[in-house]
């Protein structure tokens, strides 16, 4: 079963890849400007079946840059072809900046790991925490002086109540 799948298969792909030389063969004789899109279309494939089979695709450029029967080249396919390689240096630069600027990123955040890991850096909020400890204490100490005050008036608040008891007790 999988054998005749294949076979079918290949057998598309040689129906598609005569499509493509007949085509290709027209817009010769026919003169006109010979394009990748343009010869997928005429040939009723898909272009990334051209891209595929690596031969079809260098018959198409060198069909591209071949002079016409009057001697012109066509502007648009060499200008495509001039764009293509100038196009694929910008993204490759692009791309090449885009790396680099990953690059120290991943650096940058790793040293940091590193640096916090081994203990010898101190925290990053370290004042933060300083102001804290400050502020806290400050808190506890008034929190102190309140509660010795409330202690202070409770001991005086017994007292008292202690000589209004033995004053009631010695009356009666």
């Amino acid at each position: 079963m999988t054998t005749a799948m294949a076979d079918g298969r290949r057998a598309d792909s040689v129906r598609r890849r005569e499509r493509v030389l007949k085509a290709l063969n027209a817009m010769l004789r026919g003169g006109g400007d010979i394009t990748v899109s343009g010869l997928a279309r005429a040939a009723r494939v898909d272009r990334t079946f051209l891209y595929r089979h690596r031969e079809l695709l260098d018959r198409v450029h060198a069909a591209a840059s071949t002079p016409s029967e009057d001697g012109r080249l066509a502007a648009v396919s060499r200008a495509s072809l001039q764009a293509d390689p100038a196009n694929a240096l910008e993204r490759n630069k692009r791309l090449a900046t885009r790396a680099s600027q990953l690059e120290k990123r991943l650096s940058q955040t790793l040293g940091e790991a590193a640096w916090n890991e081994s203990g010898l850096g101190a925290p990053a909020d370290i004042d933060q925490l300083q102001q804290q400890i400050t502020l806290l204490e400050q808190q506890h100490t008034d929190t102190r002086g309140q509660l010795q005050d409330r202690t202070d008036e409770l001991d005086a608040a017994r007292a008292a109540n202690r000589e209004l008891t033995r004053a009631l007790n010695h009356r009666a």
